[in-house]
């Protein structure tokens, strides 16, 4: 043990060996939580048909990246031809407003009409005006398209679609679904705990979600007050540091450190996968500069899949997590080479 495994980055990369630091903490102050990755509300879109219809045309399929502001489908509509009308009945009531304006202006100049009639005129260009307005802003609203034949469904956000029920050629009603659109960018984790572990979670306590490729930092954002009438658990939201390896929907596992267990003084953990047992020892794999050096433990309490180290390691060591057995097989191979 005293010379160790010498292991570059490469081939600790090549073997699939997670590294992870050792962690200060008691066990007794972590919870371990189930959850589901989702969109934040700003990350997440539903798509709907602005007016009843015919889709007319659909621009995207199932996976594809979208960008905010993009038009995704065409429903041909009633209602759009409805408001193009009305656009272009207001607007050519503007265009006379202003011609009337102009003759009455003229005409009081040259005194020949009276204030009354100049100023009846301001008014109906006035009125016109907000008119032209309000169509405008209903055309634009609906997306109404320069034909006016169709109304455009357009996504809010940046990102890539994650559910197209929408089919070609079919009638949909005002408020069918017809897309919905998730960045991946933007995500959260919802937890689920006991409402008894809920009291014991601030806001700002630090947690680790755990993935294929290594734990993830994230910190509690907030609890909800109450609890599910069915699950009669509480839903902690956790915001992860990075959303490398995350995706909508995707089940995973948190552990929550609560506030009296995120000092180093009261002891280390890890998880159990780390520890190895080598000609009877229990040791843990600690990385050193050129590999990694066998180091012997003492273990106290296990619990959701970790272990109390009570003598042996350190808080911010770095060690061999997942995948640590193949570090064992390597080391006898080198005592058997000897």
């Amino acid at each position: 043990e005293g010379e160790g495994l010498k292991m570059d980055a490469g081939r600790i990369q090549a073997a699939g060996i997670i590294l992870a630091q050792v962690e200060g903490g008691s066990l007794s102050s972590e919870i371990v939580a189930q959850g589901t990755v989702a969109g934040t509300p700003q990350g997440e879109a539903v798509l709907a048909a602005r007016a009843d219809g015919v889709v007319s045309r659909l621009s995207l399929r199932l996976g594809d990246a979208v960008s905010a502001g993009q038009t995704v489908a065409l429903i041909e509509s009633r209602e759009a031809s409805t408001i193009a009308a009305e656009r272009a009945t207001a607007s050519a009531r503007l265009t006379a407003a202003r011609q009337g304006l102009a003759r009455e202006q003229r005409l009081f100049d040259a005194k020949i009409t009276a204030r009354q009639d100049l100023e009846a005129a301001q008014t109906v260009l006035a009125e016109a005006e907000a008119e032209a307005r309000r169509t405008a802003s209903a055309a634009s609203a609906a997306r109404v398209s320069g034909d006016g034949r169709n109304t455009g469904v357009v996504s809010p956000i940046s990102g890539r679609i994650t559910a197209a029920p929408a089919v070609l050629g079919s009638f949909v009603t005002a408020g069918t679904e017809l897309f919905r659109v998730a960045d991946i960018r933007q995500v959260q984790v919802e937890a689920s705990v006991s409402a008894q572990d809920a009291s014991r979670i601030l806001a700002g306590d630090r947690a680790r979600i755990s993935l294929p490729e290594g734990d993830l930092d994230a910190v509690v954002r907030s609890i909800t007050p109450g609890v599910d009438a069915e699950s009669r658990s509480a839903t902690v939201l956790l915001t992860p540091s990075a959303t490398t390896g995350l995706r909508p929907g995707q089940a995973i596992s948190a552990r929550i450190l609560t506030r009296d267990g995120q000092g180093g003084a009261i002891g280390v953990s890890v998880p159990e996968e780390a520890i190895q047992s080598v000609e009877g020892r229990d040791v843990v794999f600690v990385r050193t500069a050129t590999g990694f050096m066998p180091t012997p433990v003492l273990i106290g309490q296990r619990s959701g899949g970790r272990a109390q180290i009570t003598s042996g390691l350190t808080a911010g060591q770095t060690i061999a997590t997942r995948n640590a057995f193949l570090l064992k097989a390597e080391l006898g191979k080198g005592e058997a080479e000897h």
